[in-house]
């Protein structure tokens, strides 16, 4: 008699990837019985009371959990209802995303501040200019004055927008006008950006603000403190000490992996460090030193968005994004992981006891049993990387078999806004009026923000790069920042040659300006590039001004981070549409659903949504486009329209043309 096995079969790697690097180092994970991400979310479930925002633990009395068909009209042990429950859910996520952003922006603050006093021998001032244009913004004077006095007061000032208890965060100033005005018609301008994520705690715990359309609104003002605030400082402060992106040739994933170099890898998202081990690895001493254990040199290459940080400024390679982190480590080429903070994954010292690497934990604030610990300190940061990079070399002789895969692409990293607005003008005339000129006339159908995260409940990249593929083939210009634009760089999107698969449209613009259809701009705080860019478009003027009603939208396809969430509702309270791929975090509670979707919408022209499905959030994104292009009264956007051959014209036929152009203006076509 045969027994029936309960066993079930793991998925097939292809359904949990379309990397073909993650695929292979999947495949071996599984040969000799690793765990990792891709398997575990198999057998942890979620909690589909959480998972859909109905359960509340915020004190001991419960947790309270919403359930059954009538969960709406059911209410916790204090009364709470479904929609305060799922409201307080979401501030709370946004809380944690904000203070996350927030303190990389500090820590940066305080490395200027050393730098400035002449306590950061590592560190100097690389772009001078960005230095006074952010000096400027801040109202300080800067005529005449050496470059290291204008540093110590933005740094000062930076840290001020932390601490401050009234008034208005110093960025709010660069958003148009109107948006001000509208922030301020709500009460949603943040003061300071501590006092905001902490107010939002103290609003949402027991007792406290138990309206839901409060609850949100006060979310959003914590989320701008995060958008105009934490992170746009961050990604200014980062550009003075490391430079400015312009664009730089690199490669993507795993392939980047030497098999006769010491391999470093560095992950997290504090830029510091990384760019210290940067100059240590390109010692010519430490290289000495790494020929010295039998290495022919030593390579760098970076995961998540510490990787897009030294890659959009230095050059170095990405070994991919979020959930390739334990992948690289099972190649059993890696000598050592050197990480700092978010989205490290405590699994990766289990993961190392069986290779060679070291997992070296940096920051005073995040620590994992079992890694080594060597903390940074800005005051010798040069000093520690020198060391770190050592400890790596001292281990290549303990490398034994390994895996590369074969598997890495070409990319054009290092679209920052000033970039993007030099390659539309040159140094003279740098400006938006020809992205906003092909908007109005039809050539780009619209912009997408495609931003976030890898989760391994959704297959890797899949969705990012299946909308992309659509975005750009009707004439969609796409920008991008974090994980999904790794993925993207994984299948060759970040290069120009991808022009050719973009619309006809589309690509006239990418090939008269010199650009990618999809444009890299760096790591998640740096999503504040991408609120500037809309700033100076609406600036500009012809297409709007305001960036609320532009024809763009926010998209956030793999998220599972906080962060993500607070970036999501900075740009919906900054007038961009969102939608988030996934299951929604407040489905159970369709009068927050709404709010989050229409009332936003009726106010601050943004909104958030979720959509668990590609083709729908490619047909929404479409329509949200096209509603705005009409609300612009702008030409309606016709596919195909520019693929038409060009030919000569005479004069009586250019006459035609010109004659027929006017009678359409006049009749208001």
């Amino acid at each position: 008699m045969s027994t029936a096995t309960t066993e079930k079969k793991p998925i097939p790697v292809a359904e949990k990837s379309i990397d073909p690097g993650s695929q292979q180092l999947l495949e071996k994970a599984r040969a000799e019985g690793i765990s990792t991400m891709f398997d575990r979310v198999e057998t942890m479930k979620p909690c589909p009371i959480g998972r859909e925002g109905m359960c509340c633990k915020h004190c001991f009395m419960g947790p309270c959990r919403m359930v059954g068909k009538n969960k709406e009209e059911m209410t916790g042990i204090c009364g709470a209802s479904a929609a305060t429950i799922a409201a307080r859910g979401v501030a709370r996520y946004v809380a944690a995303g904000t203070a996350a952003h927030s303190d990389h922006g500090r820590d940066l603050a305080f490395t200027l501040l050393a730098m400035a006093k002449g306590e950061a021998p590592g560190f100097k001032i690389k772009d001078m200019n960005k230095l006074v244009k952010v000096a400027r913004i801040m109202d300080i004077h800067v005529d005449g004055r050496k470059a290291e006095e204008i540093a110590l007061d933005v740094a000062t000032e930076a840290i001020a927008n932390f601490g401050r208890q009234t008034g208005e965060l110093t960025y709010i100033k660069r958003a148009p006008k109107k948006r001000q005005a509208l922030w301020k018609k709500y009460g949603i301008i943040p003061r300071g950006i501590d006092r905001e994520v902490v107010e939002l705690m103290h609003r949402t715990a027991m007792g406290v603000d138990q309206d839901p359309d409060s609850i949100l609104m006060s979310a959003m003002r914590t989320a701008l403190a995060d958008g105009w605030g934490g992170a746009m400082l961050a990604t200014d402060i980062s550009d003075i000490l490391f430079g400015t992106p312009k664009p730089v040739k690199a490669k993507v994933n795993l392939g980047v992996l030497k098999s006769d170099e010491v391999n470093i890898i560095v992950h997290g998202h504090e830029p510091t460090l990384s760019m210290m081990i940067v100059e240590a690895s390109e010692d010519p001493e430490i290289v000495a030193y790494a020929k010295s254990k039998g290495a022919k040199g030593i390579s760098l290459a970076g995961i998540c968005c510490t990787a897009n940080e030294i890659l959009v400024r230095q050059g170095v390679s990405s070994a991919g994004n979020f959930l390739n982190q334990e992948l690289a480590i099972i190649s059993g080429a890696v000598e050592a992981m050197i990480v700092d903070v978010q989205c490290v994954i405590e699994a990766l010292a289990e993961t190392t006891k069986k290779f060679h690497t070291k997992l070296i934990t940096t920051s005073a604030k995040a620590r994992i049993p079992g890694a080594m610990h060597i903390e940074y300190d800005e005051h010798k940061a040069l000093d520690i990387a020198k060391q770190i990079v050592k400890i790596a070399i001292d281990n290549f002789p303990n490398r034994k078999s390994y895996t590369i895969p074969d598997v890495k692409e070409d990319v054009v990293v290092g679209f920052s806004h000033e970039y993007i607005k030099y390659m539309q003008g040159g140094t003279y005339r740098g400006s938006f009026r020809p992205l906003n000129d092909a908007i109005m006339d039809g050539r780009i159908m619209g912009v997408v923000g495609m931003v976030g995260c890898n989760n391994p409940r959704l297959c890797q990249d899949k969705y990012n790069v299946d909308l992309v593929k659509k975005y750009i083939e009707n004439d969609i210009l796409v920008v991008t920042t974090g994980c999904a634009a790794v993925a993207f760089g994984k299948r060759g999107y970040l290069t120009p040659e991808m022009m050719e698969h973009a619309g006809p449209g589309l690509k006239e613009v990418c090939e008269a300006i010199g650009i990618p259809p999809v444009l890299h701009m760096g790591s998640c705080v740096d999503n504040s590039r991408i609120l500037t860019v809309l700033s100076e478009m609406a600036e500009e003027g012809g297409l709007s001004d305001d960036i609320g009603g532009m024809p763009g939208v926010g998209v956030c396809a793999e998220w599972m981070h906080e962060k993500a969430l607070a970036i999501g509702i900075y740009f919906a309270a900054s007038g961009v549409p969102v939608i988030f791929g996934g299951d929604s975090i407040v489905e159970g509670s369709a009068k927050v659903t709404n709010m989050m979707r229409d009332t936003w919408f009726e106010r601050l022209k943004g909104s958030l949504e979720f959509i668990n499905d590609a083709d729908k959030i490619f047909e929404r994104t479409v329509e949200l486009i096209k509603a705005a292009r009409k609300s612009l009264k702008l030409k309606e956007y016709e596919p195909g329209k520019f693929a038409k051959e060009k030919v000569l014209l005479d004069m009586a036929a250019r006459r035609e043309i010109e004659k027929k152009e006017r009678e359409e203006a006049l009749a208001g076509v």
